[in-house]
């Protein structure tokens, strides 16, 4: 794709930015003072990228012709210095094709991931309790905070439901494809005949909400405690600290019972509808996407199958993208990069031809 016009069309918006930064009175509004001086920063930042793109590919081209030189020296340099220019052309092309789509104020923020037991019994929770720890895996490879909000854990491990916080730098531009069904094929430790058995996993990725994104009214609401359930402690168990709320123009319940404090337990399901109500917003909004799209960020959907992992072939694919590799242990230790780059890579191909054909 071409590139060259998205650019220059960004060239010329970098001194209309500059003018309207040097206007007295630009400051007045915060709010509009600050949005120009993002996009200001991010314009400013994709020119450099683009003109490094520029030069580092003159420089590959003129590598590979010096490969060819009869100077024996002269093209072994040039050809041991060909890998790290195609690395890097590789990664400044992914910058400015991120750069170029209109930005999306949601992947700067924090992740609220639900995830529940589907299909399969204890095998589902247990398969459940293991996504947990592969996203908590993933979290401390990107240096992110994994905070435990709420669970539902089950007597032989694993939980029927765990919600829990991810927050650090665009937290949600690289959790957001993994909403949707995760399926896993293995024998159960059970399992005395050695038989397969598949099971499934869904997973809600939500931008975390503020009370500036979603207005809860009060009369919107109905609150009760009731009494806690589940492990948890003789304390937790023997307290009604739990707290129901239930969004009355939408149905959507959320109960939180994890900690001994009512009030606490109150802030948590409200945080937790909150960012519910802001995923069915943004829900509606993919609606009106290409269908390409949808399939590989996908809606938050609890039907959509998107991976499956089979461990007696050491195997996880990703169905999206029809990206398969061997080395499940890894990505159960968190190391899920691979999928997440190729769907980013997918979608701004997807989003940068819709951006093309409405220039």
């Amino acid at each position: 794709m071409d590139y060259a016009p998205l650019i220059e069309k960004k060239r010329s918006r970098l001194p209309e930015l500059e003018s309207a930064m040097s206007e007295d009175g630009f400051f007045n509004d915060p709010q509009s003072a600050a949005e120009t001086t993002r996009e200001y920063n991010r314009t400013k930042k994709l020119l450099e990228d683009w003109d490094l793109l520029e030069k580092s590919r003159a420089e590959l081209e003129e590598n590979r012709e010096l490969a060819k030189s009869e100077d024996e020296e002269m093209a072994e340099m040039a050809t041991e210095e060909i890998p790290t220019l195609e690395k890097q052309i590789e990664n400044l092309e992914l910058k400015v094709q991120y750069a170029l789509l209109p930005h999306d104020s949601n992947e700067d923020r924090d992740a609220m991931i639900e995830i529940r037991a589907g299909t399969g019994g204890d095998e589902a929770a247990l398969f459940a309790g293991d996504l947990v720890r592969m996203y908590q895996r993933y979290a401390e490879e990107h240096g992110w905070k994994f905070e435990p909000v709420e669970s539902n854990p089950t007597e032989i491990g694993g939980f029927r439901e765990a919600i829990f916080k991810v927050s650090g730098e665009e937290v949600f531009r690289f959790l957001k494809y993994e909403s949707g069904v995760h399926r896993v094929q293995r024998v159960p430790e059970t399992e005395t005949q050695g038989r397969i058995h598949t099971s499934t996993a869904t997973v809600a990725v939500m931008p975390e909400a503020e009370e500036v994104d979603v207005e809860l009214k009060k009369e919107d609401l109905n609150i009760q405690a009731t009494r806690s359930s589940g492990p948890g402690g003789q304390h937790v168990n023997t307290t009604d600290s739990a707290v129901q709320v239930t969004h009355l123009p939408t149905g959507i319940m959320v109960k939180c019972q994890d900690g001994r404090s009512k009030i606490k337990n109150q802030e948590k399901a409200l945080q937790i509808l909150r960012s519910k109500l802001l995923e069915a917003k943004i829900r509606e909004e993919a609606e009106k996407y290409s269908s390409q799209r949808r399939d590989l960020i996908g809606s938050a959907g609890r039907e959509e199958k998107i991976r499956t992992y089979n461990f007696p072939q050491n195997r996880v694919t990703d169905h999206r993208v029809n990206l398969t590799v061997h080395n499940l242990d890894h990505v159960m230790d968190g190391k899920i990069d691979q999928f997440t780059e190729q769907l980013q890579t997918a979608e701004m191909e997807e989003r940068l031809q819709e951006l093309e054909a409405n220039a």
